[in-house]
């Protein structure tokens, strides 16, 4: 069987599944592949980002199996001007709810942004909010439970307002935009997500 790659930015407000579902956007919406083609992991609708489409098997079990660990790194438009405090509470990992228990999350790599980084604008924009500063995070986490970085955000005190996905181990989003998506050389794919 010929293994295909592909990477897609995720607009917003798009399933992670191209099966239709309760009339929301799917992938198939954004994004025609041969029909074994499957997302490697999931993105929340309302998030966006990257994600690696492919009917490779074995991918899928590198890719999301917990003890392979790979970084993942989310830019975050959070709600208020984020302190020093917060981004050492976010990189220590803080304590979230989880199946109605706490779960402290492990320790990442948390840095605010001097200025907003180079994304696309939402459709439909933020809500903005004159009275309300924002601020935007760089998230670096080895684990993905359920809407955690919502989670986290939220448990220092910042509520997350637009969450991307930015990189997978060294696979970027540089040079799409919402809705691309391009095939991608099984080699290329796997030096920049394995080494």
């Amino acid at each position: 069987m010929l293994h295909q790659y592909f990477i897609l930015y995720k607009p917003f407000q798009v399933l992670t599944q191209f099966s239709p579902s309760e009339g929301k956007k799917t992938l198939a919406d954004v994004c025609k592949v041969p029909t074994d083609v499957y997302p490697v992991g999931r993105l929340d609708y309302d998030s966006e980002g990257l994600l690696v489409l492919s009917n490779d098997p074995s991918l899928n079990h590198r890719l999301l199996d917990p003890s392979f660990g790979h970084e993942r790194e989310y830019w975050v438009q959070v709600e208020g001007a984020i302190t020093t405090q917060a981004i050492r509470a976010l990189a220590d990992g803080p304590v979230i709810s989880l199946d109605g228990k706490p779960y402290r999350t492990k320790p990442g790599k948390a840095m605010a942004f001097d200025m907003e980084p180079p994304v696309p604008p939402r459709v439909p924009p933020i809500r903005f909010r004159q009275n309300i500063p924002t601020s935007w995070v760089s998230l670096t986490l080895r684990e993905g439970k359920n809407r955690q970085v919502r989670r986290m955000t939220a448990a220092v005190g910042f509520p997350t307002l637009r969450l991307i996905r930015y990189r997978i181990a060294e696979v970027r989003l540089d040079g799409l935009a919402p809705g691309d998506c391009v095939s991608v050389p099984r080699r290329t794919l796997y030096e920049k997500l394995f080494g």
